[in-house]
Order: C-alpha cells, then structure tokens, then sequence
C-alpha cells in the first residue's frame, strides 16, 4: 500500500490550478485526494460529470451519484451533469488540459495497453481510447513498474492489445518518472527515494536516457 501512495502523490504533483483534468478508476482517482490547498482542478467523469468532489464518507453515499467506474462520488458546489456524448465531445475535442490512467503495459515510444488482458472477460473498453487520442491532452500514466512476478511493465514493444499508439507523455511508477520524448524515447527524469539510475535499469524492459539534473523526488 505504501507503494501505492508514493506513487499517487506524486500524481498529484500533475495537477495545476484551474486545470480540466480526468481520472481513471484505481490509483489515479485517489490522486484527486492529494491536490495542494489553494489549486482548483475541475475533474470531469465520462459518464456526464464536471466537478467530481472528494470520495463521500459513508453518511455522504448517494447509490444514484457515481462515476464511470461506478464508485460513489460527489459533486462540487457548481458542479453539473450532461450526457455521455456531450461529455465524450468534450474529450475529443480536447477541452481537457490531463488525464491520469493506469496502465499494463507502456513502450518506450508511449505506446499504452491498458484495456484487456487477452482471455479474461472485460466489462468494456471504457474512454481510455478516446481520452488518450485527444490532440492536446497530456496523458500520464501510473502503475507498478514491475508486475506481481517482478517482469518490466515499461518495454521496448507492447504485448498486450494497445489503447493507444505513442500516446503517452508521462510515466509515474513506484521507481521513477520517465517523459516519453517524441522521436528519442524514454528521459528518465526523477528517481523515488532510495532508487538509484541502476536500480531502474534493471528493472524496466528497455533502453532510456537519463536527464542530467535526475534526482530523488519523491
């Protein structure tokens, strides 16, 4: 679990005040918990939300508010509602400025697979295809950087089926941070603490340079 909240704090270092931002299901959802006091992030659900709130605490459930992951939520003063294909034009037409989403597997050139595992029954795609095709968006992706058999999440090619060709910006693992530099391939820009250049080598499953001013960050 403490991996997990280092790397969901850091996360949340994405956001900047005023930003229209979307969150996926799991770890980038619980970033919303860490915005810094003073930064208003106007965070949007696929479902037809804009001013998703805090996770409501049990005497604030409402079973008919949720969100796309079908998780309770609620809703800022000023909040509204509006279908899904108003909502999914709003994420086309790229009128948000990040979305943060998990991620299964990402290349070096920020290929991201993160929808189905071959096999294994799946609800649906969901609007990770949509949000990561959208021109404008930056896409940050968070994840383990090592699967639960200690393989490389982060390689040089996808194995899995793709939510999106070279669509990635940012990595946030419990590691390090990489940018995807378009043309170049993976800067390694921030190590976790205790993470040395090393340590990252041998654990990802591909090439990367290093920035010059690297540095334990998190």
């Amino acid at each position: 679990m403490q991996k997990r909240i280092k790397i969901i704090r850091r996360a949340a270092r994405e956001f900047k005040d005023g930003m229209y931002a979307n969150l996926g299901i799991g770890m980038p959802m619980l970033a919303s918990n860490y915005i810094e006091p003073g930064t208003t992030v106007h965070l949007q659900s696929e479902n037809g939300i804009l001013g998703l709130g805090p996770f409501p605490l049990q005497s604030q459930v409402d079973p008919d508010l949720i969100n796309a992951g079908k998780e309770t939520v609620t809703v800022l003063p000023g909040g509204s509602f509006f279908s899904s294909d108003t909502s999914f034009a709003m994420i086309r037409s790229s009128r948000l400025d990040l979305t943060i989403l998990g991620g299964m597997e990402v290349s070096q050139t920020g290929d991201l697979a993160n929808w189905i595992i071959p096999g294994k029954m799946v609800k649906g795609m969901g609007g990770a295809m949509d949000l990561v095709s959208a021109a404008n968006t930056k896409v940050v992706v968070t994840m383990d950087h090592n699967d639960k058999s200690g393989h490389p999440k982060i390689l040089e090619k996808c194995s899995l089926p793709l939510t999106g060709v070279g669509c990635v910006n940012r990595i946030i693992t419990d590691k390090c941070v990489f940018d995807v530099v378009p043309g170049k391939g993976l800067l390694l820009r921030e190590l976790a603490k205790g993470v040395t250049v090393e340590d990252v080598r041998s654990s990802t499953g591909c090439n990367f340079d290093v920035a010059a001013d690297v540095a334990e960050t998190y």
